[in-house]
């Protein structure tokens, strides 16, 4: 929560506990020890803008019914040099209290003050936070689930930033494994096919057949000709991969920088293994007792750790699988590089992998169920003219990242994927997305930024200068409208909070628009320039807070903010 708020549910606090005190120092309570109680914000702000449950928690303390108590606590409660005006005691015993003109004057002031780093908190401390994010196969073209999760994994960091933790954010590429053997083949059979036919080399069914592999094979074959032909399988399919899988992850590269996300490692599956890390990890699961062989494969006792059934380790090949190199990937994360928690964003497909993951990290002794939390993402839908589309209108194929980027604005982009949690399905609408309207969410709260803007310089072309204002200045700020949009500025640092707690960066969208119609409410009621010049500057002192909390939320979130539309 911010200074501010923080500094007023502590003098609240304070205030609840002075005043039953004094109720035992007089008689009118019992003299006993008494437990905690919350303080909440109601739901609706007619019951006040901060709410103590103090009376009801200690009911079975006092022997009394918590209205007995809440009254004897009113009776008493001082609130003289605070920002509160007046206690009131409802219902079965809450104490609702409500705050007064010296609250909004601060928050403001606040505001002002802290600049950029409005909304900022230390609640992390500091914790290292290792956030992975999209690790999109590196054998093909990025999907609809790779742009959701983009801009969910890179939004999210930055919530986790602001609420005061040490995020890096990273992106795992597996390239090594299955995959990477299925890519080669495919690469080698479309090669092959160039020159000696498809009938002569028919695809198998087990590999990957889209356009990017064919159009790999014939830039390779433009530059060498037939001469690989020669070679042995083994030599030609590695040629293959290391012209192809570059390319790929350059490919990547590029989307993600058109997405805005930087991340602060990329990590190559393939260097685990080059370290030594998987077969370190899998020697360690040996010690612990966590394996067995069976049909010349090392398994792991999955079903003892969380997991559904046994898993394989070591294939009788001699090759480690997959999983193998997930667990040592963690343990690296972990361990290695010490990070105090990993976050993964998986799609819900995933699902059955989570607990398997959490256990393994269990039994190695690095606490999978508290330091590993895993994302689980639904599927979206695009839709257009309220009709489901799957095909790109420029290719024909799958829509990919790369499509979806070329059509829609990138603010658009990253916004509407966080307007709605992870685990909810989500309907991205194409039309809605391009749309310059207040219908558009992003553009709307842009809208606002740059409508702030805009007072500020045809003001400026009358000569009036907006300046700092007095505190007695700010009390003038008492118009239902102007409260109301203060008292949403005062939430910010809890909202980013919350959103941080509850890995929810759609907290803080929504929080924005919210902000965006209160201003626009504000401005429709309240003429920001008046004849009174001491309630104007006090209003363009609201509406600079406003235009600069919009700026730090969306900088954040690292979507653009105009000043002008």
């Amino acid at each position: 929560m911010s200074l501010l708020t923080k500094q007023v549910q502590s003098d609240l606090r304070e205030a609840v506990l002075s005043a039953a005190g004094q109720a035992m120092s007089e008689g009118a309570l019992p003299l006993v020890p008494t437990g905690g109680f919350n303080i909440e914000v109601p739901a609706d702000r007619a019951n006040g803008d901060f709410s103590a449950n103090a009376a009801m928690a200690w009911a079975r303390d006092f022997k009394k019914p918590p209205r007995v108590i809440a009254d004897e606590i009113a009776k008493r409660i001082s609130l003289s040099g605070s920002f509160f005006d007046r206690c009131e005691v409802a219902g079965p015993g809450f104490l609702n209290f409500y705050l007064g003109a010296s609250f909004y004057a601060e928050v403001l002031r606040e505001i002002r003050s802290r600049g950029v780093a409005y909304g900022r908190s230390d609640y992390g401390k500091g914790k290292k936070i290792n956030v992975e994010f999209v690790s999109a196969n590196p054998t093909g073209p990025m999907h609809m689930g790779n742009a959701r999760g983009g801009a969910l994994g890179d939004c999210l960091a930055a919530v986790l930033d602001f609420a005061g933790y040490d995020v890096s954010r990273e992106f795992y590429v597996n390239d090594a494994g299955n995959q990477i053997e299925k890519f080669a083949l495919s690469l080698d059979v479309r090669y092959r096919q160039l020159f000696e036919g498809e009938t002569a080399v028919p695809m198998p069914e087990d590999s990957y057949k889209g356009e990017d592999i064919t159009e790999h094979a014939r830039a390779f074959a433009e530059i060498h000709g037939d001469s690989c032909l020669k070679c042995s399988e083994e030599e030609r399919r590695k040629a293959l991969t290391e012209f192809a899988l570059p390319k790929n992850i350059q490919k990547m590269r590029e989307n993600i920088a058109k997405y805005r996300i930087e991340y602060d490692k990329w990590f190559f599956e393939s260097e685990l293994h080059k370290s030594g890390e998987v077969s370190e990890t899998i020697n360690i699961m040996k010690e612990k007792g966590l394996t067995y062989e069976r049909d010349g494969a090392l398994w792991y006792k999955a079903t003892e750790h969380g997991g559904e059934k046994d898993e394989v380790l070591v294939r009788s090949n001699g090759n480690p699988t997959y999983f193998a190199a997930d667990i040592a990937y963690h343990r690296n994360k972990l361990q290695t590089r010490g990070f105090d928690k990993a976050i993964d964003v998986w799609g819900a497909d995933h699902h059955g992998h989570v607990a398997r993951m959490k256990g393994a990290l269990d039994a190695i002794g690095l606490d999978g169920a508290n330091r590993l939390d895993v994302i689980l993402m639904q599927l979206v839908r695009l839709t257009r003219n309220g009709e489901v589309v799957r095909m790109s209108k420029r290719t024909g194929k799958a829509i990919t990242l790369t499509d979806l980027l070329e059509e829609i604005p990138t603010d658009a982009v990253r916004f509407l994927f966080n307007l709605r949690e992870p685990s909810s399905q989500m309907e991205f609408d194409l039309d809605l997305a391009v749309e310059q309207s207040s219908q558009n969410p992003v553009y709307y709260c842009q809208y606002a930024h740059a409508r702030i803007c805009s007072i500020f310089r045809k003001l400026a072309e009358e000569g009036i200068t907006p300046r700092d204002c007095t505190r007695e200045e700010l009390l003038l700020l008492e118009a239902s409208e102007e409260r109301e949009l203060i008292r949403h500025l005062s939430s910010l640092t809890e909202e980013i909070i919350l959103a941080a707690k509850n890995y929810d960066p759609a907290r803080i969208t929504r929080y924005t628009m919210e902000l965006a119609s209160l201003f626009h409410k504000f401005y429709n009621a309240c003429r920001v320039k008046c004849d009174d010049e001491r309630l104007m500057q006090a209003r363009l002192y609201l509406c600079a807070c406003v235009r600069d909390t919009i700026k730090n939320i969306l900088t954040m979130l690292r979507i653009s903010v105009p000043e002008v539309m």
